[in-house]
């Protein structure tokens, strides 16, 4: 099974990015709690974003809060984070992660918490 991350590239502060996580199997997309981080240069990887198998959990970093969204599109295997309103700051790689639980309503903020990684996905948001 594998993760395929994509979406990233250089946009202009204020600008809006869609990345996706893409599943290549089904059955794993359905098991999966799935995690959106992100590791900007020189700084360690921290969670952006995280939402439960049913997709109606979902935790957000306090900094990305009321600019990002994370979703999933079921009948694409892919969860998508949204992010409007990019900053500076917001600068980083991005890789999805997913976690295969059996508890519908749990989302997973801690990397360690993840078995399967996708490759990262660079943003760069310019001032």
């Amino acid at each position: 099974v594998q993760l395929q991350a994509s979406g990233g590239g250089l946009v202009q502060a204020g600008n809006s990015l869609r990345l996706s996580c893409g599943f290549s199997s089904r059955y794993t997309f359905g098991r999966s709690a799935v995690g959106w981080f992100r590791q900007a240069p020189g700084k360690e990887r921290e969670v952006v974003a995280a939402i439960s198998r049913n997709g109606r959990d979902i935790y957000y970093q306090d900094s990305v809060k009321g600019r990002f969204t994370i979703f999933r599109d079921d009948d694409r295997n892919t969860v998508y984070l949204q992010m409007n309103s990019l900053q500076v700051e917001d600068t980083a790689v991005y890789y999805c992660a997913a976690k295969d639980t059996i508890l519908g309503a749990s989302f997973y903020p801690h990397a360690s918490s993840y078995a399967l990684w996708g490759q990262g996905t660079l943003v760069t948001v310019s001032s």
